[in-house]
């Protein structure tokens, strides 16, 4: 029998007659079916049945990529046949129940259509017979048409790298073992018909909604079926199940568009939107005191700061990294979650009590996951690290990692947390992770990679609980845990630690294929980026922080009467268009000229949008043709002007389009013809703001 979830961009049908819950499409919807079109030629040389493609692919049927299921007891390999019992579905929900008496195995598959068109499934596995381990549980789909894959890599302060690769044979594989979402292996893959663009071209989107080691892969076979797959990566005996215990799989996401990558961020943004985790409030504009003192905390300063903050428009102050017992610099001290009496010798409150009276809320910074061997909390606990007892364990940024499976551990952090917190009138945490886990075993010398996770989750969510109006930033080290499964949780993410414009241009764009831009921590930095040591002016500065949840990383006490103008005039145009810029869709443009940069916001009702349009580099040809802009009502017509930030000054040109001044321009033409872009300087942006007539 044929079980169809169906929404208006993704439809998801499944076959229960051939032994197996078959996936027999997974695509635009398609109406009608005959079970027997879906049926496949069995070449001759092979087996001589077709292992279906089920959402666990299984070994046993023949299947001959990698498996949905390796088990095993003792050393004896566990090869499940896993026939479906009971399959009940609604058209938006399914569950399927499928056992194997002779293996002792039986799993339920959970398969749920979001409204915004996105497919979520789960495995239950439970173990009925003697002691199981699991060493693998993957999720499987069909992708028959795609030809090409879009993968994302990079490194710390340069992430969201878009990767394409023709498709001919052969395996793609994302595999992260970093212990935390990987800023170089992002666990997001695109499978696509030839030459799928923003705006064209038919493209799947598989991603693995968990916060710690996993994989998605591209698998074409030998018989020539194109799949995509999800899973966690286990330890060594990391899950093992007694009698009757049940493992739950972390949730694989997928997202389809018949409209190139546009759709699948349509979807992805609907999606979180949705949630009912997602904040509802307005995204205040934040500043951060990170690059504006680093370690060198006091009261006076920090409390001019403030000032500034607020004179230009702030409305949430968050005191970064510094502030606790000892902690003059990266290499001590976490772990211990108390106020330094020597730099606030009368705690946080006069400063928390400053920030208040300014009308702007106030943040704090943690590391709850860390702890420095130069620490109260090691020299009492060393066996409290998440590390290789035979061996020395691995350093990075001069710190260790807290086992948060140890239960004396995880309490004594979530009470340093709670006690914060009551302590304190604290809006917002920014809690951090600055460092990849290497061979994490506690102190045993089990795994402990995936219970460690689970421990984050569970603080998180203990923390939210016990203060319910508290919001958590996820940041670390910018890209390094960015994800369905942490924004399960938390309100915001850190984009990245790298403020240079230059290159956040292409990290949010990367990142916008998943996360919608009011989570997105997009910051103005200093004249000379902290990572980089370029300069910009603050008008692209500006202009790029603009799309996302805006936020200042500046010394502004540094910053002169001009720039701090500058600097007022951007808060004030967010927030203008706060509403438009993180409750809009975003359309990214299909630029031919590989020297610009250009998307749309426009909003639900296609009423108003803002275009940006940014020059990354010197274009080959001048002037650049003309942009065609997507999105908009075709029928309607719209008022165009320029949103101008600080520049007075575009590119080098005898003449710039008349439409600079102002214009009324219907949708079909911007569409159709587009605009042509006037002549800009190299590392400057264009802001246009659109309004129905």
């Amino acid at each position: 029998m044929l079980h169809a979830l169906t929404s208006a961009r993704l439809e998801f049908i499944v076959d229960d007659t051939s032994g197996s819950l078959e996936v027999v499409h997974l695509g635009s919807p398609v109406g009608r079916v005959d079970p027997t079109s879906f049926s496949a030629p069995i070449p001759e040389g092979g087996i001589d049945h077709l292992a279906p493609i089920s959402v666990l692919a299984e070994a046993a049927a023949g299947w001959m990529g990698k498996p949905g299921l390796r088990l095993h007891r003792g050393g004896t390999v566990v090869f499940p046949r896993l026939d479906p019992s009971t399959v009940t579905s609604d058209g938006s929900s399914l569950r399927a129940v499928a056992c194997d008496p002779a293996t002792q195995v039986s799993v339920t598959i959970l398969a749920t259509l979001h409204d915004a068109g996105v497919l979520e499934l789960v495995v239950e596995l439970r173990n009925d017979g003697a002691p199981l381990t699991v060493d693998e549980v993957l999720v499987t789909v069909p992708v028959p048409h795609a030809s090409e894959v879009l993968q994302f890599s990079g490194r710390w302060s340069d992430e969201f790298h878009p990767m394409r690769h023709p498709w001919e044979w052969g395996t793609f594989v994302v595999e992260n073992r970093s212990g935390r979402t990987s800023a170089t292996r992002f666990p997001l893959l695109m499978a696509g018909t030839a030459g799928f663009a923003e705006q064209t071209g038919t493209v799947t989107a598989i991603h693995l909604g968990w916060s710690g080691d996993g994989q998605v892969r591209a698998d074409r076979l030998p018989d020539g079926r194109r799949i995509l797959q999800a899973g966690e990566i286990f330890g060594a005996g990391e899950v093992v199940l007694d009698t009757g215990e049940t493992h739950r799989s972390a949730p694989v996401f997928l997202a389809h568009s018949a409209e190139g990558l546009n759709g699948i961020s349509d979807s992805f943004h609907r999606y979180v939107r949705a949630r009912p985790t997602h904040v509802a409030a307005e995204r205040p504009v934040i500043l951060n005191t990170w690059e504006a003192v680093y370690f060198a905390h006091d009261l006076d300063s920090l409390s001019a700061l403030a000032d500034r903050a607020a004179a230009v428009g702030v409305e949430r102050f968050v005191l970064d990294d510094g502030w606790f017992l000892g902690r003059n610099d990266d290499r001590r001290a976490l772990g211990d979650w108390v106020v330094d009496p020597a730099k606030w010798p009368a705690g946080l409150d006069p400063l928390i009590a400053h920030v208040r009276g300014l009308g702007m809320e106030f943040g704090l910074w943690v590391e709850p996951e860390m702890i420095s061997p130069d620490s109260e909390l090691f020299r009492s606990h060393p066996d409290w690290a998440l590390a290789d007892p035979h061996h020395d364990p691995v350093r990075a940024r001069h710190q260790l990692v807290l086992d948060l499976a140890n239960p004396s551990a995880y309490e004594h952090i979530r009470q340093s947390l709670c006690s914060l917190l009551d302590d304190h009138d604290i809006s917002y945490l920014k809690w951090d992770m600055n460092r990849d886990l290497v061979a994490p075993t506690d102190s045993t010398g089990r795994a402990g990679g995936r219970a460690q996770t689970l421990a984050a989750y569970r603080l998180i969510d203990e923390i939210r609980r016990a203060h319910p109006d508290i919001e958590i930033e996820s940041c670390s080290s910018g890209g390094g845990r960015i994800d369905l499964g942490i924004l399960a949780r938390t309100d915001r993410v850190w984009t990245s630690d790298c403020n240079d414009a230059l290159d956040r241009i292409r990290i949010q764009r990367g990142a916008s294929y998943l996360i919608p831009p009011e989570l997105m921590g997009a910051h103005i930095g200093p004249n000379r980026a902290h990572t980089t040591g370029r300069t910009h002016t603050i008008a692209f500065r500006g202009a790029t922080a603009m799309f996302g949840h805006l936020g200042i990383e500046w010394n502004l006490l540094a910053a002169t009467d001009d720039e701090l103008a500058a600097v007022e005039r951007i808060v004030s145009m967010h927030k203008a268009h706060r509403a438009l810029l993180h409750g809009g869709r975003t359309v990214r443009i299909d630029v031919e000229d590989a020297a610009v940069s250009a998307f749309v916001v426009v909003d639900p009702d296609q009423d108003e949008a803002i275009v940006s349009v940014s020059q990354i580099a010197t274009s080959r040809g001048l002037p650049v043709g003309p942009i065609r802009i997507p999105g908009l009502d075709l029928d309607g017509t719209y008022r165009l002007e320029r949103l101008a930030l600080d520049e007075r000054r575009l590119g080098m040109a005898k003449q710039q389009p008349a439409w600079l001044e102002g214009v009324e321009i219907s949708g079909r033409q911007l569409a159709v013809a587009g605009l042509p872009m006037p002549i800009l300087n190299p590392e400057t942006a264009l802001l246009l703001h659109l309004r129905r007539r």
